[in-house]
């Protein structure tokens, strides 16, 4: 046999079960470890426990190809073996062998010492687990098939410096042919690699914005939209809403595709304090209670940890959400308050059923039309997480994703691998959604140095 060897860590399978067919012509070896804890998790009620019970029907699966033990085959020409090399300690005795992280560092080094002429490879996105590998002088490395590269993370807006006459053109026509801006968009270091995946090499997307900033002085600048092959003019500038006005350049950008009934589907990311649920909210209570294009508005989100049953705490439904939905009703209370409606109060929007305040742990089943969906904190959310909430998202429905990917309290995940940033990435060539990173904090001043600062 020949080919390189990787061994891989349970978080690998929870976070995606089809890492097994990911490693080509490769041997893949699962060691009994994992799969003692992959059982362990089946039982749960989270995301966490269906991809264990994913990875359980893969491995069944693959018996019919022959004894594991022996190695299976998968793809082309790699195999998968499961592994025990529990009566041999390849590391030292001072060290717990019960512990599973442990006893998969053993079976990476004792199959490094059976097969010296082929390389070893430990697969964890544990960080710990890598160094404890490294340590040890084995090859360790996290799961890349499911990460975005730097390349790939979408921020939904770009500068482009041109010439004067091009944005005189744009504001006396209100568009202008994305082929005649196509020349002063800056050369990729990598070309094959940045656009391979991405709409045929092309350097734009369908609702992205371009700032147009003139490339001598700086002085003249214009924002507009990409509508298919042109570039437009903004349809809601500056526009204020339910009392709450942008307050910089990408506040702007984001009530655009907020107020859009076109688009049904929306992300907006940023750190703490650059107002991604606060401008969501009062969007959605703008066409739910003035426009009347939604029946009702919709907020979720995660009962930290993801699918954790809240029936622990005390009291009502009600009672118990309030410690997770606080942020929620703080920017609730706010805009009610800049609205100057002064009949419209929180108690008000539920007697009407305007709105309705749920955790995530029971989205999925749901089938939700007709309704301004917001769900808040999506960061904290994996690949098949977000694939089941958009899948209920039911007919003329809108749903907007809020989310900060640089503070993610999953410990499974982060920046680059997280549903949030995956979603905004492998959607931004659709018409029917749009995408905005938000960069400065308007919260306050203080809250601004901190994010900054700390």
């Amino acid at each position: 046999m020949k080919g390189k060897i990787f061994v891989l860590d349970t978080n690998v399978l929870l976070m995606n079960p089809e890492a097994i067919f990911s490693f080509e012509d490769n041997e893949v070896i699962i060691p009994i470890a994992v799969v003692e804890e992959i059982d362990d998790m089946k039982n749960k009620s989270s995301d966490l426990g269906f991809n264990a019970r994913e990875t359980s029907r893969i491995l069944d699966s693959l018996r019919d190809k022959g004894k594991l033990c022996q190695g299976v085959p998968i793809n082309e020409e790699g195999t998968l073996r499961v592994t025990i090399n529990g009566d041999k300690g390849y590391l030292p005795e001072a060290i717990d062998l019960k512990k599973a992280d442990n006893r998969i560092v053993n079976s990476a080094l004792g199959l490094q010492k059976e097969n010296p002429d082929r390389k070893v490879i430990l697969v964890s996105n544990d960080i710990n687990l890598r160094l404890i590998a490294d340590a040890f002088g084995l090859a360790a490395e996290e799961h890349r098939s499911d990460r975005l590269t730097e390349k790939e993370l979408y921020s939904g807006f770009q500068e482009l410096m041109v010439p004067g006459d091009i944005i005189n053109k744009f504001y006396q026509e209100n568009q202008i042919a994305m082929s005649k801006l196509i020349s002063f968009y800056p050369e990729e270091e990598d070309n094959n690699q940045a656009n391979s995946s991405f709409n045929d090499k092309k350097k734009y997307y369908t609702n992205e914005f371009i700032q147009l900033t003139e490339k001598n002085s700086k002085k003249q600048s214009a924002l507009g939209i990409i509508n298919q092959e042109e570039l437009t003019k903004l349809r809601y500038n500056q526009r204020g809403v339910m009392g709450i006005k942008p307050l910089n350049r990408e506040q702007t950008l984001a009530f655009e595709l907020l107020l859009r009934d076109e688009l049904s589907l929306i992300t907006l990311a940023g750190k703490a304090g650059t107002g991604k649920t606060l401008l969501a909210l009062a969007a959605g209570l703008d066409k739910v209670v003035n426009e009347n294009i939604y029946n009702r508005i919709l907020v979720a989100r995660p009962v930290v940890p993801m699918g954790k049953d809240i029936g622990f705490l005390p009291g009502t439904k009600e009672e118990k959400l309030q410690p997770w939905m606080q942020p929620i009703f703080d920017n609730l209370e706010f805009i009610l308050k800049k609205s100057g409606q002064s009949e419209l109060t929180f108690d008000r929007l539920v007697e009407k059923d305007q709105i309705q305040i749920e955790p995530l742990t029971y989205i999925r089943g749901r089938s939700v039309p007709e309704q301004f969906i917001i769900i808040d904190e999506a960061q904290n959310l994996s690949k098949h997480e977000v694939k089941t909430i958009i899948t209920r998202v039911g007919k003329d429905s809108k749903i907007i994703l809020t989310g900060d990917p640089f503070q993610i309290d999953n410990p499974f995940l982060d920046r680059r691998n997280n549903g949030l940033s995956h979603l905004a990435s492998k959607l931004r060539e659709e018409k029917i959604s749009g995408h905005i990173l938000l960069s400065k904090g308007e919260r306050s001043e203080l809250a601004r140095i901190a994010s900054e600062k700390l």
